[in-house]
């Protein structure tokens, strides 16, 4: 490449991320939290990063409890899945607007059953999804845990 095409290159780059670092708000991030969430906790439910939303994994625990919901993997299935869309919620978006999810399972033989509950709550055009069997999960009897990415307009 010709030494004047590769200074032009370079001003463009250049350019570019000066812009950026000028403009911070086409990088900012927004931790969303549930209004009855503890100072200091280890992970935020919801992150925004422009038009993105990453949400942590969440079990099938029930809100307030932190049991486990009952009815094995179809129980704590529907029960994450509830988690997900609470925590969309929270940051103004809906099941339609998840573009990807991973789901971890404790025990592969649970596919089937976790595949049932997932129809339910994306009946038509689902999410991209990967699903992995894990030795275990951080949650003690866990059997499984879903983290998902939703894009969403900023403002609705």
């Amino acid at each position: 490449m010709p030494l004047r095409s590769l200074l032009s290159v370079a001003l463009l780059v250049g350019s570019t991320l000066a812009g950026a670092q000028q403009n911070p708000s086409s990088s900012s991030r927004q931790v969303i939290n549930r209004p009855d969430a503890r100072p200091g906790g280890v992970l935020s439910p919801v992150v925004r990063v422009g038009d993105l939303l990453f949400l942590s994994g969440v079990t099938g625990s029930k809100p307030g409890s932190g049991g486990l919901a009952d009815g094995g993997i179809e129980g704590q299935t529907r029960q994450a899945l509830e988690n997900v869309k609470s925590a969309l919620t929270l940051a103004g978006a809906t099941m339609q607007d998840v573009a990807k999810c991973t789901v971890f399972l404790a025990d592969v033989k649970d596919f089937g059953g976790m595949n049932t509950v997932y129809r339910e709550y994306f009946p038509t055009d689902p999410p991209a999804r990967s699903t992995v069997a894990v030795a275990a999960l951080v949650a003690p009897n866990a059997l499984i845990e879903i983290e998902c990415i939703a894009a969403t307009p900023q403002k609705r």
